[in-house]
């Protein structure tokens, strides 16, 4: 192949990377994927033998959200041993423009420091909102699939209100009987009494933490700890969704037989197609300010 031969190189990732290839497609670029050989066998679409070979021929890489979960590779349900951080900065140039979710701070450092144009989906403040309708609607689907009762007539509990939570409780209106936020800040106590939940000071759980049949937790630190989750329901349901390795002490969890579950990569998982469709737009947005596309 010669040196950049293809608009875009798709390398890792999941069914949102998939449906946002096939979605480049569609509008006449040209597409290189790697990676993701059994996800994708759209016509087309042609796949790279190396992730050498896929960034040596494209002008714009796209990765994953996020980019890796170990540090150590590239994330991909399809996965590759070349498929890591330090091969894929050993092949970038000056002319590439790196796209992808919650880059590391030595891929973030080693394109400043090579000139070479990054751009963090979830550092984006429309894209990360626009995240939380799927990461809401997944946390839902979780919280069905993995109990035995209705979220209807229940009590729920939101640890934490940030965008995510805000989201994720105004879904939840209609479904549940009552829905709680515990959280630090008064500020956000304050910003969830204005939309009508209850509002309990995270120091305070302990007083509310045995009436609840689904306790949702978007805080990124260990918050149900043995304490808490002993005072627990027993047919409790507990869906994580903060980043790994979550606010739950799981093997306490276990150990107790409480139904927790850290549910990662929602939008990747229910709702693929949407989260593409999204990302195609923004990223072709902004390669027009770029002044790389013409809309």
């Amino acid at each position: 192949m010669n040196p950049m031969t293809y608009d875009f190189a798709v390398i890792g990732g999941d069914l949102r990377q998939v449906f946002m290839a096939e979605d480049l497609v569609s509008r006449g670029f040209s597409v290189l994927l790697y990676g993701l050989e059994n996800l994708s066998t759209t016509a087309g679409i042609e796949h790279a033998k190396s992730l050498a070979q896929a960034i040596d021929s494209s002008k714009v890489i796209l990765t994953p959200i996020p980019f890796t979960k170990n540090g150590i590779h590239i994330l991909s349900l399809d996965s590759k041993p070349d498929l890591t951080p330090e091969i894929l900065c050993s092949h970038l140039k000056k002319d590439h423009k790196l796209y992808g979710g919650c880059f590391t701070d030595s891929i973030k450092e080693f394109c400043d420091l090579n000139q070479i144009y990054y751009n963090d989906y979830m550092e984006k403040e429309e894209v990360t909102l626009f995240n939380t309708i799927a990461t809401a609607e997944g946390t839902i689907a979780e919280a069905i699939i993995h109990s035995g009762g209705n979220l209807h007539g229940s009590n729920c509990l939101i640890l934490g209100y940030g965008r995510c939570a805000k989201t994720l409780g105004e879904k939840l209106k209609g479904l549940c009987d009552h829905i709680d936020i515990a959280a630090r800040s008064p500020l956000a106590l304050s910003q969830a009494r204005t939309s009508s939940f209850g509002a309990i000071a995270l120091s305070d759980i302990s007083d509310y933490i045995s009436q609840y049949d689904y306790i949702f937790n978007t805080i990124p630190a260990m918050v149900l700890d043995r304490e808490l989750l002993e005072q627990t329901k027993n047919e409790v349901v507990i869906i994580d969704i903060a980043s790994a390795p979550g606010g739950v002490d799981f093997a306490v969890a276990k150990e107790l037989t409480r139904n927790a579950r850290l549910s990662l990569g929602l939008p990747g998982k229910y709702a693929p197609k949407a989260s593409a469709a999204y990302l195609t737009q923004y990223l072709l947005s902004d390669l027009s300010e770029l002044k790389l596309v013409q809309l």
